[in-house]
């Protein structure tokens, strides 16, 4: 996603502090950033079932989530599908 100019840290803070974080059928949430373009956000969803991850979207916190995260976006978000095939995430 495309913050709009200067608001990525706040689109970064808003991920960060994510329902999705302590949903037990969210297995991956990975918030990063374009190191050359410090607007542009990046995130890396792994959720147990797309069922899940769709009655997840459903709740009030996830749209409530998606309301405050709106007005600080440039444009339309780009989803893609992934299917993991391996690899680490470490902190």
């Amino acid at each position: 996603m495309t913050a709009r100019t200067g608001l990525g840290d706040d689109v970064v803070a808003l991920l960060l502090d994510a329902p999705s974080l302590t949903h037990p059928d969210c297995v991956v949430f990975l918030v990063g950033r374009s190191a050359g373009r410090p607007d542009v956000v990046h995130v890396t969803e792994g959720w147990t079932s797309a069922e899940t991850h769709a009655a997840f979207f459903a709740t009030a916190a996830a749209q409530a989530l998606v309301a405050k995260l709106q007005p600080l976006l440039d444009g339309e978000s780009a989803y893609t599908d992934e299917v993991p095939v391996g690899g680490k995430a470490a902190f």
